[in-house]
């Protein structure tokens, strides 16, 4: 990615990691995790989507998957060459996988996920070397918001 590429997609993030953590919100409404998603191409938004896996009894139906899938059909490939994802929290290992398989260029995550991310936390499967894709990643935008999200959910199911 240039200079000028870099600074193009920074001055973006902040309103794009408002749209994923709507679409959080959104899941959150549905009694899901609250993790949105967003992607991102040339400035334009192509797909948004938030965790399904409750709703649709499916433990792929994460955000990152779903915007994934969304995506690939509205630019007819599954190379999302060129993309940026957006996505409320630190992917999982599926989810890290998915952004590889589908030659994300560039990830841009909020809250970090000690127990399950693969994107730093645990390891980091998005800049693994071994893989034949690896990306961009930009992580702690809105960070504060996106965490909130997740804890003041999982205070609420707890208690």
């Amino acid at each position: 990615m240039s200079q000028e590429d870099r600074k193009y997609s920074n001055k973006f993030d902040s309103s794009f990691m408002e749209k994923a953590i709507r679409q959080a919100k959104i899941a959150c409404e549905l009694g899901e995790v609250p993790v949105g998603a967003v992607i991102v191409k040339d400035g334009t938004l192509l797909a948004e989507s938030h965790n399904l896996t409750g709703s649709m009894k499916d433990p792929t139906a994460h955000a990152e998957v779903l915007a994934i899938r969304k995506a690939s059909l509205i630019l007819g490939d599954w190379r999302l060459v060129g993309c940026t994802l957006y996505t409320t929290l630190e992917p999982c290992a599926m989810c890290a996988g998915a952004l590889v398989l589908a030659r994300i260029e560039r990830l841009v995550f909020g809250a970090m996920d000690p127990r399950s991310g693969m994107v730093g936390s645990l390891e980091n499967l998005v800049s693994d070397v071994r893989l034949n894709h690896r990306m961009t990643v930009s992580s702690g935008v809105l960070a504060e918001e996106s965490g909130t999200l997740l804890r003041d959910y999982f205070k609420v199911r707890r208690s």
